[in-house]
């Protein structure tokens, strides 16, 4: 007996990813003193992307395109100028601040600077409470018995309750910064160049930990990074930014394998070569990164791109679909769908 799925037979949906950006902008306004806006800094033009449950989805590109900024604007530490993002389903930017403030304990987010991001004058143990008393979770007896528990989580101790931030070094502050982000036990961790202030040594220990946690906690991470190795290492998917936009998402594996798009084409080929009987062509990009304050029309990519045409000067390329698991917007790929 044939077992075939009727066409009547609704097919399975694919589940709904955890978090979700449409078409997110952040808009900086300049003024000159109290007149109305003479132009504005587009930091963030209009990204997609998802991030599934369990899932690392990197974030790379260029110090000043915009990745950080659309970390925070996700969180609404900066409120966007326009788009949505959807957690669990629901479009937080929607959300009053008291309605926003139930999803904050699920939203958290490890700072670039592990030695601004504490406060100086707070006791670790203090630091670490601080957002369980906000939320009013727990007595004092729990949480500070939380604390003691996220401390030996991250590779710390007991001991370490009382000291203070200065006393630390780099790589321990940013375990401490990890701890704070769990404090909360969120579904959802941004981590801003969390490793990039700190020695390659150090850099490995913290991505190994982060990468224990995430499956100890079940966590989702938007890693957010200026180095192509370090996103590799630790992402799932990885998404590149340039001047604002994203240009290219894929898995890790498909990204460093077949890069598609010119930018992430020259980034990968400016990666140090592991093997010294390999050939690698390096792509040097001529000219300067456009200012987000007057971006190019068109591609935002076509001044500096080799493979640039009229039409990259005049029209804006869509997003189009390689494989399932990759897409790029370029205008090389014109016939894709």
């Amino acid at each position: 007996m044939s077992h075939a799925t009727s066409p009547d037979t609704p097919r399975a949906s694919a589940p709904e990813p955890l978090l979700r950006a449409v078409e997110v902008r952040q808009h900086f306004p300049v003024r000159r003193g109290f007149f109305k806006p003479t132009a504005y800094v587009k930091a963030v033009n209009g990204v997609s992307f998802e991030i599934a449950e369990g899932e690392t989805f990197g974030l790379v590109g260029e110090s000043g395109c915009g990745k950080s900024t659309l970390g925070r604007t996700l969180l609404r530490l900066v409120e966007p100028t326009d788009g949505a993002c959807f957690y669990r389903g629901e479009n937080i930017f929607e959300k009053s601040p008291s309605e926003f403030a139930r999803f904050r304990r699920e939203l958290q987010m490890v700072f670039q600077d592990p030695y601004s991001s504490l406060n100086p004058k707070m006791r670790v143990g203090d630091i670490l409470e601080e957002a369980m008393k906000i939320h009013g979770i727990g007595t004092r007896r729990t949480r500070t018995d939380r604390v003691i528990e996220l401390l030996e989580t991250v590779g710390l101790s007991s001991e370490h309750y009382f000291r203070f931030p200065h006393e630390f070094s780099g790589g321990q502050r940013q375990r401490i910064g990890l701890a704070r982000a769990l404090s909360l036990s969120p579904k959802v961790v941004i981590c801003d160049e969390t490793v990039s202030a700190l020695d390659v040594s150090i850099q490995a220990q913290v991505l190994n930990l982060m990468k224990r946690i995430r499956r100890e906690f079940d966590l989702s991470y938007l890693f957010i990074s200026h180095d192509l190795g370090v996103v590799k290492y630790i992402s799932d998917r990885i998404g590149v930014m340039y001047l604002g936009n994203l240009v290219e998402v894929a898995t890790a594996e498909e990204l460093f394998e077949s890069p598609k798009h010119p930018y992430t084409q020259a980034l990968i080929s400016a990666l140090p070569k592991t093997n010294p009987r390999t050939k690698k062509e390096r792509i040097k990009l001529t000219g300067e990164v456009p200012s987000p304050l007057s971006p190019p029309s068109g591609c935002c990519f076509h001044t500096r791109c080799p493979h640039a045409t009229e039409i990259c000067r005049t029209t804006v390329p869509a997003s189009r679909t390689i494989s399932d698991t990759h897409k790029v917007a370029c205008h090389l790929y014109e016939g894709r769908a």
